[in-house]
C-alpha cells in the first residue's frame, strides 16, 4: 500500500492507486481470485455455508457450527439476540451449543467466537499438493484481548465435475479448518474466460426409445430387403411385392384370435345352482 507522503507529492500516482483500490473492490464484490497468473471464479460459492461437529462431553453434547461466506461478511440476523451473534463484518463465525439428553433443559450457546474477519481481505496462497487454492482470515482475539488470535482456514480442493459440500476437519481452539473439493476451485489463465459449470443436459432419447427406434430400422429394413429380393427372383409387383405376403395377411386374423382368447380367459364364469347332491 502506498504511503501518505507520496499522495501528497505525486498527486497522480494517489489518482491511479485509488482506481486500483476501485477495480480491486469490484472483483472481490464479483469474488474472482487472481494468484500466480492463474484466476478462480468462486462466484458460484458466494452464499451463507454452515458445518458442524459434535463433540461429546458429558453429562451434555457440545456441537459446534461454523458458519462461513467465502465472498463477503455474513449477514446480520435480526432475529437472533445481538450477543448470541458474531459483530458485523465476519467472515466465519464459530458458534457452541450445549444440549442436555434431558428434553426439559433447553440448548445454550456457550460461545460465539468470530474466528474470521475482513471478508475482503483473505490471505491467498495456492496449494502445493494438489491443484487448488487455501484462503485464511484473521479473526479476534478470543475470549479476550490477551488470548490468542483465532483464524479461518479454507482449502478449495480442484475437483472437476465435483459439487460437494464443505467439511469440517477441525478446531484446536484457535484455527478453525474446513476443506472442501469443488470444481469451481478448478484455475484458469488469466485472461481467459472462467469454464462453465453447468449440468450436462439430458440426453433426449432413452434407452426405450433407441430400443423402438432399432425396432423400426429393423423392420423398414426387412420389408425393403424383402421387397427387392421378390422383385429381382420373381418379377412380383404391388402386394407381391410384401415379404412373407400369406404370414402378413394372416396376421390380424391371429391378432383377433389372441385378444378373443384373453376376453374369455377374464370372463367370469357361472356356478350352477344345484348342491352337491348326485343321485345314484
Amino acid at each position: 500500500m502506498l504511503k501518505s507522503s507520496t499522495f501528497h507529492k505525486h498527486p497522480t500516482v494517489s489518482i491511479c492507486a485509488l482506481l486500483l483500490l476501485c477495480c480491486t473492490a469490484q472483483v472481490r464484490a464479483e469474488c474472482h481470485v487472481a494468484k500466480d497468473g492463474l484466476e478462480y471464479d468462486l462466484s458460484g460459492l458466494d452464499s451463507k455455508h454452515d458445518v458442524f461437529q459434535t463433540r461429546d462431553t458429558p453429562p451434555t453434547t457440545s456441537k459446534d457450527i461454523l458458519s462461513f461466506n467465502p465472498c463477503q461478511a455474513l449477514p446480520w440476523e435480526d432475529d437472533v439476540a445481538d450477543h448470541d451473534q458474531c459483530p458485523r463484518g465476519t467472515a466465519a463465525c464459530l458458534k457452541t451449543i450445549n444440549t442436555k439428553t434431558v428434553e426439559t433443559n433447553p440448548d445454550r450457546i456457550v460461545s460465539v467466537i468470530p474466528v474470521g474477519q475482513n471478508p475482503s481481505d483473505p490471505t491467498i496462497t495456492t496449494l502445493k499438493s494438489e491443484k487448488g487454492l487455501q484462503m485464511q482470515w484473521q479473526g479476534a482475539s478470543y475470549p479476550n484481548e490477551d488470548s490468542k488470535r483465532q483464524s479461518f482456514t479454507l482449502k478449495l480442493f480442484c475437483e472437476p465435475g465435483a459439487q460437494n459440500g464443505p467439511e469440517f476437519k477441525s478446531y484446536d481452539g484457535e484455527t478453525a479448518v474446513v476443506e472442501w473439493r469443488h470444481e469451481l476451485a478448478c484455475p484458469y489463465k488469466a485472461g481467459e474466460e472462467p469454464p462453465s459449470h453447468e449440468p450436462p443436459s439430458e440426453s433426449v432419447g432413452s434407452s426405450l426409445g433407441w430400443f423402438f427406434l432399432v425396432l423400426l430400422i429393423a423392420f423398414a429394413a426387412y420389408f425393403g430387403l424383402g421387397a427387392y429380393y421378390n422383385y429381382a427372383t420373381y418379377g412380383a409387383t404391388g402386394y407381391d411385392l410384401i415379404p412373407h405376403r400369406d404370414f402378413w395377411r394372416e396376421v390380424p386374423y391371429m391378432l383377433q384370435d389372441v385378444v378373443s382368447h384373453l376376453c374369455s380367459s377374464f370372463r367370469p364364469r357361472h356356478s350352477s345352482s344345484r348342491g352337491g347332491y348326485i343321485s345314484v
